[in-house]
């Protein structure tokens, strides 16, 4: 089972020629709308490869959120979200309603570069984290978790994007507690990732992640003095750069002949390498398998176009 806690958005996807500049008006080539955010998209990819994938995540209210819980359904995603009982962390618009965040996406063609402008979880609250949501995620309250190494064996694990901190935090606490692998998708430094890191088993860094008043080349080494004893960090189509228990090393991503779009690309190596996580492959075999899968992904359109046009591969 993996357990993805995170952001879900709506995202309105337009391919261009060229990004417009100051006071210009272009036209799209094509346009799309689907769900997508860090989470939600790793949720669905885990789902692709033939592991059952919870998500839990603020949708909000009315046409457009309902549009969100469909296709997640669609996805083979299990979605759990806060029942309107639970109070909700960060406040509350003054409507008292919230449709889903929404994600512009703007996808140039030839080069499969995007630009995104998006309210991520800003004013899209999620439920604080009381036993009850939490009962709902993980299932009764655990006994006790065994200290000692994860083996090398099928297993739970919770992925956390960032998004929402503290039901972040108490979803990473409870899933220590009931023997889960917590892993983190760092994409970037956010409001209460100090308080992440230490609960994590495993951390998977884009190549934009800083750590407040660290040099760039030590960044894994500072991210795994917080606690992670596995680190890594994408470059793009460079190799990924690894700190497994202190040892060092790198994954090779495979050649792409031609990026379509390389929208949720880093979404889809963090599903797939929880995937492999889940199903008990170590770290680094996990991590080379999730590389080939999103080197995959950025041939087709969308975050999850691979998975409807060209099919998941099994393992």
């Amino acid at each position: 089972m993996l357990i993805c806690c995170g952001l879900v958005t709506l995202d309105l996807t337009q391919v261009v020629h060229a990004l417009p500049g100051p006071n210009e008006k272009v036209v799209a080539l094509s346009q799309s709308a689907t769900f997508g955010g860090p989470a939600a998209n790793a949720a669905a990819t885990a789902a692709a490869l033939g592991v059952p994938a919870r998500l839990v995540t603020a949708v909000g209210s009315g046409v457009l959120a309902d549009v969100v819980r469909s296709e997640v359904a669609a996805a083979g995603v299990e979605l759990v979200e806060p029942v309107s009982g639970d109070r909700a962390e960060g406040g509350v618009p003054p409507d008292g309603t919230s449709g889903p965040a929404v994600s512009t996406v703007l996808v140039t063609a030839g080069t499969g570069e995007r630009a995104v402008v998006s309210t991520n979880a800003v004013n899209r609250p999620a439920a604080l984290p009381d036993g009850s949501l939490l009962d709902r995620v993980f299932g009764p309250r655990p006994k006790g978790r065994d200290e000692g190494e994860v083996r090398d064996r099928e297993r739970d694990v919770l992925l956390l994007d960032g998004h929402h901190p503290a039901l972040a935090s108490a979803a990473a606490r409870r899933a220590r507690a009931a023997g889960y692998v917590v892993v983190l998708d760092g994409g970037s430094w956010k409001d209460g990732t100090d308080d992440l890191l230490p609960l994590c088993d495993a951390v998977v860094l884009s190549e934009d992640f800083r750590v407040p008043g660290v040099p760039v080349g030590r960044v894994l080494d500072a991210v795994a003095e917080l606690g992670p004893s596995f680190v890594a960090r994408s470059r793009g189509a460079r190799p990924l750069e690894l700190l497994d228990t202190g040892a060092r090393s790198s994954v090779h991503v495979p050649v792409v002949h031609e990026v379509v779009d390389t929208l949720g690309a880093g979404d889809v190596l963090h599903g797939a390498f929880a995937a492999g996580v889940a199903l008990g492959g170590p770290w680094t075999r996990a991590l080379e398998e999730a590389a080939v899968v999103a080197s995959r992904s950025v041939t087709f359109p969308g975050a999850r176009g691979w998975i409807r046009q060209s099919g998941a591969s099994s393992r």
